[in-house]
């Protein structure tokens, strides 16, 4: 019998949010491969054999993924939000790349909701113009590109989205950041603190980029910017659709 492989995304969080495409394919899987919290979330049953792993060994995990598919088995690789996100899928195709005698296997992509998406839609709508994503790690990529990126996207008037923005190991990237966007963008451009999004511990906060501080994000907060012509509307946040 021939395996495959299935990069699936599970959401934020609620797991209202998981789609029925994934859930359906969870339950044909053999194997799960995933970072430890995201396999926590896939119920264990008969027949299925779970492979949690520590953050950063994604092409290891990658691999493994190929090889069980490889010897017949139907592996779901998971993800949070969107597995082409800053996630898994890039991962496993990089793994292929490198890897091409398992150029043949059968792998299937799954979208997932994004934290970005979940905080933008419960906030109201600050994603409503031309926008941009931007993982603030730097265990990836060099902070100066972070950096160069930020003032591009800021003079580029994007809204904008942050991962990963603050972590015990580099508080100061963040506290870098608000410079960065007070500098190119002022003091009243909204800025919103989304922690937790969809679940029971979830906190939206909107505030003034010149009233923001670096404590209000941690690694499970995403942070939105607005453009120029993002406003409040009571306790709602849009962006409009046109051009200003």
């Amino acid at each position: 019998m021939s395996g495959w492989i299935a990069i699936a995304g599970l959401g934020p969080g609620d797991e209202a949010l998981v789609t029925p495409e994934v859930t359906d394919v969870l339950g044909q899987a053999t194997d799960v491969i995933g970072y430890i919290p995201y396999v926590a979330r896939v119920a264990p049953r008969e027949g299925l054999n779970l492979h949690p792993t520590d953050n950063r060994v994604e092409l290891d995990r990658a691999l493994h993924a190929l090889q069980l598919a490889a010897e017949g088995a139907r592996v779901v690789v998971v993800s949070s939000g969107d597995p082409g996100v800053f996630a898994m899928a890039s991962a496993v195709f990089e793994a292929l790349e490198k890897h091409p005698e398992y150029q043949d296997t059968d792998i299937r992509v799954l979208p997932g909701i994004t934290a970005m998406l979940a905080a933008a839609a419960h906030a109201g709508a600050p994603l409503g113009h031309d926008f941009c994503a931007i993982n603030l790690s730097d265990n990836l990529k060099p902070w100066d590109m972070v950096e160069h990126r930020l003032r591009m996207a800021a003079r580029g008037d994007f809204a904008m989205a942050f991962y990963n923005p603050r972590s015990k190991s580099r508080p100061h990237q963040f506290e870098r950041t608000l410079e960065i966007l007070l500098e190119e963008c002022g003091p009243d451009r909204l800025i919103i603190f989304a922690r937790a999004v969809s679940t029971k511990d979830e906190v939206i906060r909107t505030v003034p980029l010149g009233e923001a501080t670096p404590d209000m994000a941690d690694m499970r907060t995403v942070v939105l910017v607005g453009n120029a012509a993002t406003k409040r509307i009571g306790r709602y946040v849009y962006t409009p659709r046109s051009a200003t």
